[in-house]
């Protein structure tokens, strides 16, 4: 018994284990700021404003959390104000049909600028307080110690349980649910969505603000529980990789939960590298994420048999307009 204890030990303290849990944390703000935006494609509105989105979120997690004490209070006023600036964007978009790339670029820079402002606001300054309360682990002691599983199943606290959930809950409803059928239409020909009943763009509304939540609480969580302070761009283009993942990912929410998290393997690369004494430049190992994303789209592009396996939905950023049909 105790020799199996030991070898437990030691299997959870590898550096494999370690960079598996690494993963799975730093992938997480990802995960939930993709999945919002296939609530968003999938309903035919393209949201580039993740990034802005996630900014607000972050900057209004750490706000949240030092003014109401508790992780919990910034994660919603996180995704409050996500939903709230995804609103300004549907009305944008979806109601005064304004260019789609061109407000979320706008969402994107709005949303830096004013995090950047309201981060210095307060007197001391965000960026010059310490590190916020984070969230409780659920599980201690027998269960996180199983071997292998116990860290990677066990050890995570409840944000990375319910972004599961919200995948799972994701995935079930937009291909097993009528509702979710009614808004994969409405991505690909809202006419004929429209002609058959389905408000087109209130469809579009709900699921550009469920998009936005998503992200906001991506970027409260990356606040919280990753960085535990606030710091200029602190997503720094986060936002833009969860806004690839989409795409390569079929638009489907258990491969954007795949996808994430290597690439939150790859952003926890120089923990990894280090504790296998291996010194590699940060800042080379912090470009990584990026390379790779690119190098994962020009590879989707070039080949034709993933291109028409990853086909977008065919209305995504065109403007619906009723009278035309």
């Amino acid at each position: 018994m105790a020799v199996a204890i030991i070898v437990a030990a030691s299997l959870n303290d590898s550096v494999a284990v370690r960079s598996a849990v690494a993963a799975i944390i730093a992938g997480t703000p990802l995960v939930l700021a993709a999945v919002g935006e296939v609530h968003a494609e999938r309903s035919g509105v393209m949201n580039l404003g993740v990034e802005g989105m996630m900014l607000i979120g972050a900057l209004l997690g750490i706000v949240g959390t030092i003014a109401g004490g508790s992780p919990w209070i910034g994660l919603a006023a996180a995704t409050a104000g996500g939903a709230a600036l995804a609103a300004i964007f549907a009305v944008l978009s979806v109601s005064l049909r304004v260019n789609q790339v061109v407000t979320g670029l706008a969402l994107v820079i709005v949303g830096t600028g004013l995090s950047s402002y309201l981060g210095k606001v307060p007197d001391p300054a965000l960026t010059d307080r310490g590190a916020v309360q984070s969230f409780d682990l659920i599980f201690h002691g027998g269960l996180a110690k199983l071997p292998l599983i116990g860290p990677l199943l066990f050890g995570q606290d409840p944000v990375v349980y319910i972004s599961w959930l919200i995948v799972g809950a994701s995935s079930y409803y937009l291909y097993r649910t009528r509702a979710g059928l009614a808004v994969r239409a409405v991505g690909e020909d809202p006419a004929t969505a429209d002609a058959a009943g389905i408000r087109v763009s209130l469809v579009r509304y709900v699921h550009v603000i469920i998009g936005g939540a998503l992200a906001g609480m991506g970027g409260g969580y990356l606040s919280i529980a990753i960085t535990g302070i606030w710091q200029d761009q602190i997503t720094a283009g986060a936002g833009w990789i969860a806004f690839a993942l989409v795409s390569f990912s079929g638009w489907r929410p258990w491969r954007v939960l795949l996808a994430a998290y290597v690439f939150g393997a790859l952003s926890s690369l120089n923990f990894t590298l280090q504790a296998l004494g291996i010194k590699i430049p940060s800042d080379l190992l912090s470009m990584l994420p990026y390379i790779m994303t690119i190098v994962v789209l020009i590879i989707v592009s070039a080949t034709s048999s993933a291109s028409r396996a990853l086909q977008a939905p065919a209305a995504l950023s065109t403007p619906y307009i009723r009278e035309s049909r």
